[in-house]
């Protein structure tokens, strides 16, 4: 058995103000699982992206969160869950005006093959892209693989307006 206080678990850096990853301190083999707190024009993720062999489910605790997906903008109310297939492409935002807290579910562990596509100003289109952190672990930048230009920057916590 293992119990975690979720507020003593390490900020990790992305585009959320909050988001820690619960999978290792809980001790869990097969599962991917990771708290998010969303202020308004926050992602669940770097890039509209997909999983190889992963599916994800997002419980959303309080708050609206809406995902990009190839359907169309799916919007998740409080106590709502959403579940995206292998493969599927999304990205969750919270287009609200108050804190989104959901719990992200991952399974398997394994991602697989992922493909994370960006908008590249450069090549004036979504591209695949590559995340890189900077030597102190502070900041983490996303590149088009197309023509190396950066896409995003994200900080530890809260970043002024919409995340890139």
């Amino acid at each position: 058995m293992e119990k975690v206080r979720i507020d003593e678990v390490d900020n990790s850096v992305q585009p959320a103000a909050v988001m820690r990853h619960l999978t290792e301190p809980l001790g869990v083999a097969d599962l991917a699982i990771n708290y998010y707190e969303l202020e308004p024009g926050d992602s669940f993720a770097f890039a509209y992206h997909n999983h190889e062999v992963q599916e994800e489910l997002f419980y959303v605790q309080s708050g609206t969160a809406t995902f990009e997906t190839e359907a169309g903008p799916v919007t998740v109310d409080e106590g709502e869950i959403i579940r995206f297939d292998r493969e599927e492409f999304q990205r969750g935002w919270n287009r609200g005006d108050e804190r989104v807290r959901a719990l992200a579910l991952g399974a398997p562990l394994e991602y697989g093959e992922q493909h994370k596509l960006r908008y590249c100003p450069e090549c004036e289109t979504d591209t695949e892209g590559r995340l890189e952190r900077t030597d102190d672990e502070s900041t983490v930048v996303a590149y088009c693989k197309r023509c190396n230009a950066e896409t995003g920057r994200w900080f530890r916590g809260s970043m002024e307006g919409e995340v890139p």
